[in-house]
Order: structure tokens, then C-alpha cells, then sequence
């Protein structure tokens, strides 16, 4: 392959990418097909509240109750939950972000399109709440049978199968403990083959009481048929029992294959407070059970919520706890024994990352860092877009303006550079609109059209120093295209360097910064980088395209600038 066949491929290349980025970021105004048009169409650009309207609230994070060494992950933690909150509202593409001012820690909260500045209040409120409560079986609220898809009528009927399958391994001499082990879903006692420990009548599901105290099962006895509660079916054996009358204790196993959504259940328990919230929790992190591996969430409580967590889990052997965070129950794991320590670990068929998950979300619930409003801002979208038309509009006659100075000035040369900023205006839309599908949305500003802006004058610079270094060389007698070449190629350091200067910089800001600096520092930065690539690398692919043999002995009509007289 030639030289000359190898520069048209580097610069069918380039005329490639500006059709590409200048679809993708002027769709309206180019002829495309039905499929690419609705596909172009989901590519818009996330505008910030200052160009379509939104809210802006400041709030004051008390750290005072935090040790210093864990304000980062507390505060980490509180952008979590309010990004949670958030999200749960539908807001799209939200900017939650914490900051330092002097020695306050403060939580800053962008909602842009949202015209409610107390419903956004109201969703964020102040702190994230975690409580412990009990199901409270005497205040069940009847409810109508649900009516099951065919699909899962046909999943529950295969379990019940399961069930009755396993129930005639056990009569004929099969480990109990083993199959619970190998085929039971309840994850408080699957590990323990089973075991229930001990509970009194009444603290169990009434299909239980049925089973165990009301039918003559004896000790060492597995219940005759499969029961089927709202949980799903059950397998049943009773180990052993004591005391007598009221005071009577059962001490059993069981194995639960869950149903989908069972039509069995007429009622839904309830859930009592007992005063056991978040406040009351120190830390919650992942574990791995000894035996099996598996992972399994430890939780530990302050001296108040240890005395609580005992005589709670000493009058609910056997019962569910649930744990809820926000009014959601995220948890809900069955006593085994009372727990004095204060510590527990909640088991279950976790992943490792949904594991993880179930503590951060417990460790969010319990962060010690209430939040109060000191600060907000509702911008109109009027204003908003009024704002955003002015901004393209000066970009618009500034970029122009440039153009004209750069061919007037450069000529052929400048209307190059004058292409090159044209596809770099395409590539900066395109990637604006592209980031809108991708974990790295960008969300544009005014400050961040004014750092977009601010990056054309630096693509333009380094054309400048380019060009000039490009007259040096034709004045002391070089060949145009060994001028450009040589332009290029002394340039190159100082435009390096300069740009390299606001990089740091940038990356420092978007470091530091937070709000409209941050939003400035980005969109600065990807301006940079994709203004040097421009700078650098097309207009030299164009130029070295273009300008051949005919160009030599036209450096008037090139670029201004003659050569020197040889005798000179």
C-alpha cells in the first residue's frame, strides 16, 4: 500500500466520523431511515436545572456524633440513601453530591424538572429510618384468596409435589436434617436441618398449632401429610416437647418449599413496633457461615438496643423479625434463641453481592448524621430555557466570529481549522447525547456550555501556534507541505504542555468541586482532550490530504507569509 493510498484511508476516516457524530448530533436536520430516526431520537441531551428549571437544596450534615475517621463513609452512606429516595420519586438524572464550607459538612441536592419544592422536601425528609418489628398474628387483617396466573398455579402444584415426594422419603427412613438441609427455602433454619427450637402454641402459624399440639403427635413423630400454609408447604416433625398446660414448649423442624403468591392464606399478619430503630444499630456487615461458606449478614446494636434485641428475641423464638428501612421490609428472619450479645446474623440464600447490598442498605438506615435544610433555589423553566437560548446563541456568533478571524487571518489554512471546529462541534453534542446511555451521564450547565465554549478558544490556539510555526518555516524557505510538517511538529510540545496545565487543573476542580464548578471542570476537560485530538490529528490528516504538489509556490493564497530572499 502506497503513502499517498494510506493518507486518503486516514481521511475517508475522518469525513466517517464527522457523518457519524454530525447524525447523532443534528439528526433533525439530516435525511435518515424510520429505524436510525427513532433510534437517534432517544439521544438527548440531560439539561441541568439551570437551563430547564428544577430545585436547588443545600443541607447542613451534623457529624458531630461520628468518629472523625468515619464521616467519609457516613457521608458516603447519606448520599446513598438520598440517592435512593430520589430515585424511588422517578427524578431523572439527579445531582447529589456533599461538599465542605469551612467546618460544615453539607449535602447538596439538584432536582432538575422538578417544580415542587415541598414535595421534594417531603421526599427527602431528614434522616433515613430503620425499624425492628414483630408480626402481631392477633391483629391479622382478613384479605381475599389472590388469583394466580396459570403458570404459577402449575409452579405451586410442583412444589406441593416436591413436598409430598420428600414427605415419603422421610416415612421411609430418610435423614430429616439432610433433606432440610439439601431442599428447604426458609432461610432461618435451613442451615440448622430445620430447626424451629422451641415455641409455645400460638407463636407459630395456626396451621402449626394444628399440626404439633392439637392432633396427638409424639416425639420423634413426622406429621402425616404435607401442610400448606401462607408461606407454602411444610414438612413437619416433632423432637421433643416440655413443660405442661399453658407453659407447654414444642421443639420441632421443618422443611418450607415457598409457592408463588399462595391462594391458601384468608389473612395478612400485621407488624407491632418495639422500639427497636436504627439509632439503637452500630454497624451491619457481611459474614460467612463457618460450615457451608455461604454469605450471611452480621448485625451488632449499641448497650441500648443489646437489651432491647434480647428480651425481643427471648418473646419471639420461632417468629419472624422484620426489618424495615423506609416503610420497606428488606429482611425478615425467623428467631432461633434469645441473643444477649447484642449481635445476630441474618441468614438466608443470599448472593455475595446481595449480601452486601442488605448491609449497606442496614448500615444507611442507621447512619447518625441527621440533615437540616439550610439553603434552597426553585428556577423556573422559562428562565431555565430563556437561558439556555442565549447561551447557544453567543456560543453560536463566537464560534463564527472565530472562523471568519481564522480564515481572514490563515486562510487556507484557517478554513481547515475552521472545518475541524465544525466536526468538533459534532463530537461534543454526539458525546453529550451518548453519555445519556452510558454509567457516565453528563449533565450540561451554563457553566458547562461556558467550559465547552472555553475549549473551541483553546482548539483554535493550537491551530494558532501550528500556523505560525508554519510561516517560521515557509519564510527561511521550506516546501509548503514540509512548512506544515515541520509546524506540527515543533508546535506539538507547547501545545502539549498547555493543555496538559488544564487537565490538571480540571481534574482537580471535578476532584474538589461540586454544583456548576464541577459541571464546568467536565465538561472543560472532555473539551480539552477531544479539541487536542481535532487540533492534532485532522486538520494535519486533512491538510496532508489536500495539499500536494499544486500547493507549492501558492503560500500567498496557503497562509500569509513569504519566503525569504535567499541573499537576505
Amino acid at each position: 500500500m502506497t503513502v499517498r493510498k494510506k493518507i486518503w484511508i486516514r481521511f475517508s476516516l475522518v469525513v466517517a466520523l464527522f457523518a457519524i457524530t454530525a447524525l447523532i448530533a443534528y439528526p433533525k436536520t439530516i435525511s435518515r431511515p424510520a429505524w436510525l430516526g427513532n433510534t437517534l431520537s432517544k439521544l438527548k441531551i440531560n439539561l441541568g436545572l439551570d437551563l430547564q428549571g428544577g430545585i436547588h437544596l443545600i443541607y447542613k450534615a451534623d457529624t458531630s456524633g461520628v468518629d472523625p475517621a468515619k464521616v467519609p463513609d457516613a457521608l458516603s452512606g447519606l448520599q446513598d440513601v438520598i440517592e435512593r429516595r430520589v430515585n424511588a420519586f422517578g427524578v431523572a438524572e439527579p445531582v447529589i453530591e456533599t461538599a465542605k464550607s469551612g467546618n460544615e459538612e453539607r449535602l447538596i441536592v439538584e432536582l432538575a424538572g422538578v417544580k415542587d419544592i415541598d414535595a421534594a422536601k417531603e421526599m427527602i425528609k431528614e434522616t433515613p429510618f430503620l425499624e425492628f418489628k414483630t408480626m402481631d398474628l392477633s391483629q391479622e387483617v382478613q384479605q381475599a384468596p389472590q388469583e394466580l396466573s396459570d403458570e404459577d398455579k402449575q409452579y405451586n402444584e410442583q412444589q406441593k409435589q416436591k413436598a409430598e415426594d420428600l414427605l415419603k422419603q422421610i416415612q421411609g427412613g430418610a435423614d430429616f436434617e439432610e433433606l432440610a438441609k439439601a431442599n428447604s427455602e426458609d432461610p432461618g433454619s435451613k442451615d440448622k436441618g430445620g430447626d424451629l427450637g422451641f415455641f409455645k402454641k400460638g407463636q407459630m402459624v395456626p396451621e402449626f398449632d394444628k399440626a404439633i399440639f392439637d392432633s396427638g403427635l409424639q416425639p420423634g413423630q413426622v406429621y402425616p401429610e404435607v401442610v400448606e400454609t401462607q408461606f407454602g408447604y411444610h414438612i413437619i416433625k416433632l423432637l421433643e416437647t416440655r413443660g405442661e398446660g399453658d407453659d407447654l414448649e414444642a421443639h420441632a423442624e421443618h422443611i418450607l418449599l415457598m409457592a408463588k403468591s399462595p391462594e391458601v392464606p384468608q389473612t395478612q399478619p400485621t407488624f407491632a413496633d418495639t422500639g427497636l430503630t436504627g439509632k439503637n444499630l452500630k454497624s451491619a456487615d457481611v459474614q460467612f457461615m463457618s460450615q457451608s461458606g455461604k454469605p450471611e449478614v452480621g448485625i451488632e446494636f449499641d448497650a441500648e438496643g443489646a437489651k432491647l434485641f434480647a428480651q425481643l428475641t427471648k418473646d419471639n423464638v420461632g417468629k419472624q423479625i422484620a426489618i424495615f428501612l423506609d416503610g420497606q421490609v428488606i429482611s425478615a428472619p425467623t428467631v432461633q434463641t434469645q441473643i444477649t450479645d447484642g449481635k445476630a446474623v441474618i441468614t438466608g440464600d443470599f448472593t455475595l453481592d446481595e449480601a452486601k447490598k442488605l448491609a449497606q442498605r442496614l448500615n444507611e438506615g442507621a447512619l447518625p448524621v441527621p440533615i437540616t435544610l439550610i439553603g434552597q433555589q426553585s428556577v423556573e423553566a422559562s428562565l431555565g430555557q430563556a437561558s439556555l437560548d442565549k447561551s447557544l446563541k453567543a456560543g453560536f456568533i463566537g464560534i463564527v466570529l472565530v472562523m471568519i478571524f481564522m480564515v481572514l487571518y490563515y486562510r487556507f489554512l484557517g478554513f481547515i481549522a475552521s472545518v475541524a471546529l465544525v466536526i468538533y462541534s459534532s463530537i461534543m453534542v454526539a458525546l453529550f447525547k451518548i453519555s445519556t446511555v452510558t454509567p457516565w451521564s453528563i449533565t450540561l450547565t451554563l457553566a458547562g456550555i461556558a467550559g465547552f465554549i472555553l475549549s473551541i478558544g483553546m482548539a483554535v490556539d493550537a491551530n494558532i501556534l501550528i500556523f505560525e510555526r508554519t510561516k517560521e518555516e515557509i519564510r527561511h524557505g521550506r516546501g509548503m507541505r514540509s512548512a506544515i510538517d515541520e509546524g506540527f511538529h515543533r508546535a506539538w510540545p507547547s501545545i502539549r504542555d498547555s493543555n496538559i496545565s488544564t487537565i490538571i487543573t480540571s481534574l482537580i476542580l471535578i476532584w474538589f468541586g461540586t454544583g456548576f464548578v464541577k459541571g464546568f471542570a467536565i465538561t472543560l476537560l472532555l473539551g480539552v482532550l477531544v479539541s487536542m485530538f481535532t487540533a492534532i490529528i485532522l486538520v494535519r490528516t486533512i491538510l496532508t490530504a489536500v495539499i500536494g504538489q499544486w500547493a507549492e509556490g501558492k503560500e500567498g493564497f496557503i497562509i500569509e507569509g513569504k519566503k525569504k530572499n535567499e541573499n537576505a
